[in-house]
């Protein structure tokens, strides 16, 4: 059954007088600010994957100045990768019950502390347990960005949107090995994490200054005034100038609010905890890869960091074009499903999914991107381990691999099940994939 925020948002009530009157639009916000909001979402976005592709080119470094095993340091991928995984979905409750403004805030201190952290330590343990708190920070702003498109796009538009808001990510594996290997070759791995808290710091400023509170549960289609704490400065200022446009304090109170941990109660119905395995194993065998590919180009063609950070650009193109084909590609057969069973799409309304194969529309797009997926990781086994391996065929095989395993992944997380009512948050579900 369709929640009741559907019902209001896709069917045509009557008005006091009797009459049919148009429901309220989706979303206030217009073409431009929803792109606007995108755009920032992504940047914020990159601070998961950079903080992960950054610090590849620095392992070997790394391991001398620890006076520890390159196996040592190679754990600290692997705990990064833990709370990588469980850090979202406390993340993406906390952002369905406060908003994303908050959450935002909170996963930036959080990472501030840790790369600061990462910066000035000086032994082993210290490093895999800030990398910990690191992953804590930072693995959750790649769910608040599908959750802010949520906020402000239907359904039937939503690929498109989330192409931009997932160029961030998509970027991080790309930049991020270029950006640590320049850094640790130029200035030592220390100013890697110098870096990321810069960055950080650019963030949090945007995010107060001019980002204004997308959540549904707090803020509506955009037209309910938030808390006066969630506002941004740039209109409190306003406000404070405009004495005829007091800033309000009320919220979405007749809503029931998400609970914190309701990403777990998803994951208990077997059609989200199969896409949840799914998508796991894709990642764990992405990762290896990308874990993999520095100490054999090191240890086999003699490289240094800065070309170290170079062999990463085919992965990078490969996702870039994944994320901008399939967005597409997932909206025209969102389409093809409409017209076929005589659904009118309207722009700016979302569409009842009663009666509509959404899961079916998603994943008829990612299946043949993970058969071709798993046919390039067994070839590229074959070519590195060759006594004199031909890296223009690796690294075309990475490639091949990045662009389908990535696709895939994506076009399988937006078919993310809606557990039982109450429906979740979109915040909530995607951390769940």
């Amino acid at each position: 059954m369709a929640s009741s925020d559907e019902k209001h948002e896709s069917v045509i009530s009557s008005g006091e007088s009797g009459g049919v009157v148009e429901p309220p639009p989706y979303t206030v916000f217009n073409r431009f600010e929803r792109v606007l909001y995108a755009w920032v979402a992504s940047v914020a976005a990159f601070a998961s994957p950079v903080s992960t592709g950054i610090y590849y080119p620095a392992l070997t470094v790394l391991a001398t100045a620890l006076d520890t095993s390159l196996q040592n340091i190679n754990l600290s991928i692997t705990t990064y990768m833990i709370f990588q995984a469980i850090a979202p979905t406390f993340v993406g409750g906390v952002s369905d019950r406060y908003g994303r403004r908050p959450a935002y805030f909170m996963c930036f201190v959080i990472y501030i502390a840790a790369n600061t952290g990462l910066a000035l330590q000086t032994s082993y343990v210290a490093l895999l347990l800030l990398r910990m708190l690191q992953s804590a920070g930072s693995s959750g702003t790649i769910a608040l960005s599908n959750g802010v498109v949520s906020d402000v796009s239907t359904r039937s538009q939503r690929g498109k949107y989330i192409g931009i808001a997932a160029l961030g990510s998509n970027l991080g594996p790309t930049l991020g090995p270029l950006i640590g290997g320049l850094l640790v070759h130029f200035q030592g791995w220390r100013a890697i994490f110098w870096f990321l808290d810069i960055y950080s710091l650019v963030m949090i400023l945007t995010i107060a200054l001019f980002i204004p509170e997308t959540c549904r549960n707090i803020v509506g289609n955009g037209g309910v005034p938030p808390q006066r704490w969630n506002v941004p400065l740039i209109s409190l200022l306003r406000s404070r100038g405009n004495k005829n446009t007091p800033v309000a304090t009320s919220t979405l109170s007749h809503k029931k609010r998400p609970s914190i941990i309701e990403s777990l109660h998803i994951a208990r119905s077997k059609e989200a905890f199969c896409l949840i395995f799914f998508s796991g194993l894709q990642a764990g065998g992405y990762f290896i890869l990308l874990a993999g590919l520095p100490t054999q180009l090191e240890t086999t063609f003699h490289y240094n960091s800065i070309q170290v950070g170079l062999c990463y650009i085919p992965m990078g193109a490969g996702i870039l074009i994944a994320r901008q084909i399939v967005g597409r590609l997932i909206d025209f057969n969102f389409q093809r499903h409409a017209k076929k069973l005589g659904i009118q799409l309207v722009k700016n309304r979302q569409t009842s999914t009663e009666g509509f194969p959404v899961e079916r529309a998603r994943l008829e797009v990612a299946f043949p991107l993970v058969y071709l997926g798993c046919i390039t990781v067994v070839p590229y086994g074959w070519v590195m381990h060759l006594q004199k391996p031909p890296l223009p065929l690796a690294l075309f095989l990475l490639f091949c691999n990045s662009l389908s395993m990535n696709a895939s992944k994506f076009s399988s997380s937006t078919a993310t099940p809606r557990a039982p009512p109450p429906p979740p948050q979109p915040q909530t579900s995607s951390a769940v994939s």
